[in-house]
């Protein structure tokens, strides 16, 4: 037998103090064993695939799995694919501190003018990227970026128009989703806007805002339908758009995912403005001056007429005799009575 050396057995040692855990423990760990079964004990139940995945001590209920899922990207991480332009720095509004900007657009004095009153959506329009589909009408775009309800109904009373406008439409101010407390809330500065604007021009019409995506559609859905309510009680007509803004088309966005891009987005929302601008002077032009002005020539224009001289009549008129006698009684001689339709009392 040869001989152990001490370098050996002092190895051993320090190898055993460098090893934290050494292999015996992992030896000596009992292992799980798996319980019999019994005729007395209910069989294991297994649990659903949706359970089976989660904590232990939780227990999904039965209705998550009829709920609708949400999207599976966050809201707060949702954003648009589309480009939108570097914004231009315009000047502060005295009244509200915000910034602002008022232009007209191909003002002619022999067209109508046509006002469009929003927040940082009518942006794109403001500094020309974005183009109106028409030209028939003088326009004039007032923008207000961030306002709400009330800071639009202030800067309308701040701004300087060129002559009364003949049409008024207003972009459904958005802003008022994080303004606001409360929807009621956001209905009455909705209302006193709308009361500010009818002011300054009976024909007002109201285009929805579009949508956003880092915004709940619920809430979104809850403040359409109290500016939807608002406008009906005061006979303003109000236009939705959600149609024409699909959440799945990203490219209607800016990355932001609160302003439209550039094009589709803008493009799209400037179509639903003039159209909006277009039938609301339609619906609100008169039939009889609008026929009036398109057949018939003005009074003054026209020439006298002379009316033909007719020959005289040589029969005379026909006479009514009434005598107060009865039906059955003959009327053929001459008597004394009144005469209706032509005659004196004799």
């Amino acid at each position: 037998m040869p001989r152990r050396g001490r370098r050996s057995e002092a190895a051993k040692i320090r190898w055993r103090r460098m090893d934290p855990e050494p292999d015996i423990a992992k030896l000596t760990t009992p292992q799980p064993t798996p319980q019999a079964w019994s005729p007395t004990q209910s069989p294991e139940k297994k649990k659903p695939l949706l359970m089976a995945f989660g904590p232990p001590d939780q227990t999904c209920p039965m209705v998550c799995q009829e709920e609708l899922r949400g999207p599976s990207t966050p809201l707060g991480s949702r954003q648009g694919t589309g480009y939108r332009h570097r914004v231009m720095q315009w000047g502060y509004s005295r009244v509200t501190r915000r910034r602002r900007k008022f232009v007209l657009l191909a003002e002619a004095p022999e067209k109508k003018f046509a006002l469009l009153v929003g927040d940082s959506h009518l942006r794109a329009i403001v500094d020309g990227f974005v183009t109106m589909p028409g030209s028939t009408l003088s326009l004039g775009v007032l923008s207000s970026p961030g306002a709400s309800a009330d800071e639009l109904r202030r800067e309308v009373l701040d701004t300087i128009l060129p002559r009364t406008p003949d049409v008024i439409c207003l972009l459904a101010p958005s802003n008022n989703l994080s303004s606001s407390t409360t929807f009621q809330e956001a209905g009455r500065d909705f209302d006193s806007l709308l009361h500010t604007i009818s002011n300054l021009c009976a024909n007002v019409v109201v285009l929805d805002f579009p949508p956003r995506l880092i915004v709940e559609e619920r809430e979104q859905a809850l403040l359409r339908q109290e500016y939807s309510r608002v406008a009906a009680k005061r006979s303003v007509r109000y236009l939705p758009v959600t149609e024409h803004f699909p959440l799945s088309h990203l490219d209607m966005w800016s990355r932001d995912g609160v302003h439209l891009s550039d094009a589709p987005g803008m493009e799209v929302l400037a179509k639903l403005l003039w159209g909006a601008v277009s039938t609301q002077l339609q619906l609100s032009a008169p039939v009889s001056e609008s026929l009036a002005l398109s057949a018939f020539p003005p009074l003054s224009a026209c020439p006298p007429v002379s009316l033909p001289a007719f020959p005289p009549v040589s029969h005379p008129f026909p006479r009514l005799v009434v005598d107060g006698k009865g039906p059955g009684q003959s009327a053929s001689h001459t008597f004394h009575g009144t005469v209706v339709g032509g005659g004196q009392k004799s």
